[in-house]
């Protein structure tokens, strides 16, 4: 169950449906499953955008979904202190504690609803752990973690973080209450999520009631992407059908269709959707590991910088 919620979804400020006779339906161009590996010291993700031609990503790069997984006692497990440079980290945890350090001083705790975004810019070198009482304990553990390009112009701009609590994302509805949408980061009929984002993104979180239907503006600008934490259900006005860990790319127009099946799994009540678009950066993308930059003699220069130490350090206090 996310962590952010309401009783009442009617309660909430509404995004209004699109007229069908003054917009356009974006059709379904793939339906794709994530394959799932691990991550870090051994965390099971599934990779959610593995399979998309990259041509439909810009600006995005990659999106990890973390979990579902429930802990046993000493099973929790992070990722060693590792550098980035040239892209933004958003790590949104819908279940569980995650537990960010890095060489700049920045990070914190992030838990149930939590967002952090890190702007790795110029680089820096970081970690993610489970905290101490989660490793003796075990339980539940759920996130995603997404990665953001940035323009040639902001690449080497200075890193920073940004600090999104649970309670301060954009929680909205639909008109008929069949859908709780938090709203993290860019705008949907004239709401604004909290993030502030370098490149011109949408970043939501939708959880629709069995048999609910929604139908939302999209920026004609903008791609848009669906992927499905868990539930079943279709996707576009063509009802393509989609279910747990497989990923939607649309196609041109102005509003995106997500239907919830009317039965749902005993475990998930609601069907549970990440629904993300940008404006393309349309520049040459340089990817190896931890550093996404625009070409391969700069990708170069970003592991000299790191082997120099040119990226930072591990502080003398790290945990």
């Amino acid at each position: 169950m996310p962590a952010v919620t309401v009783e009442n979804p009617l309660v909430l400020p509404r995004v209004a449906t699109p007229d069908p006779a003054t917009t356009s339906a974006r059709p379904v161009l793939t339906v794709v499953t994530a394959p799932e590996g691990y991550e870090g010291e051994g965390f099971p993700v599934r990779r959610a955008f593995a399979k998309i031609n990259t041509k439909y990503l810009d600006p995005f790069i990659m999106m990890d979904q973390m979990g579902e997984v429930d802990y046993q006692a000493g099973e929790p497990k992070g990722t060693p202190w590792h550098p980035h440079r040239g892209f933004e980290t958003v790590t949104y945890i819908i279940d569980g504690t995650f537990i960010h350090q890095d060489s700049h001083g920045g990070g914190g705790v992030i838990t149930d609803g939590d967002t952090q975004w890190m702007t790795a810019g110029s680089g820096l070198l970081h970690i993610e752990t489970p905290p101490e009482s989660l490793v003796a304990t075990g339980g539940l553990f759920h996130g995603i973690q997404l990665w953001v390009n940035l323009p040639a112009s902001d690449k080497m701009t200075a890193p920073r973080y940004q600090d999104i609590h649970g309670g301060h994302v954009k929680l909205l509805s639909t008109p008929d209450g069949g859908a709780i949408l938090r709203l993290i980061a860019g705008g949907i009929d004239g709401h604004q999520g909290p993030g502030v984002t370098h490149t011109p993104i949408t970043l939501m979180h939708a959880s629709i009631t069995p048999g609910a239907r929604v139908t939302l503006p999209w920026r004609p600008d903008f791609n848009a992407l669906a992927y499905v934490l868990n539930g079943d259900g279709t996707v576009g006005a063509e009802a393509r059908p989609i279910h747990t860990g497989q990923a939607a790319v649309f196609g041109e127009g102005d509003t995106i269709t997500i239907t919830a099946d009317a039965r749902q799994d005993s475990r998930h009540p609601n069907l549970d959707v990440i629904l993300l678009g940008g404006q393309p950066i349309r520049e040459p993308v340089a990817w190896y590991g931890p550093f996404v930059m625009n070409s391969h003699r700069e990708l170069q220069q970003a592991m000299e910088d790191f082997q120099a130490g040119r990226l930072g350090s591990i502080p003398t206090d790290a945990s």
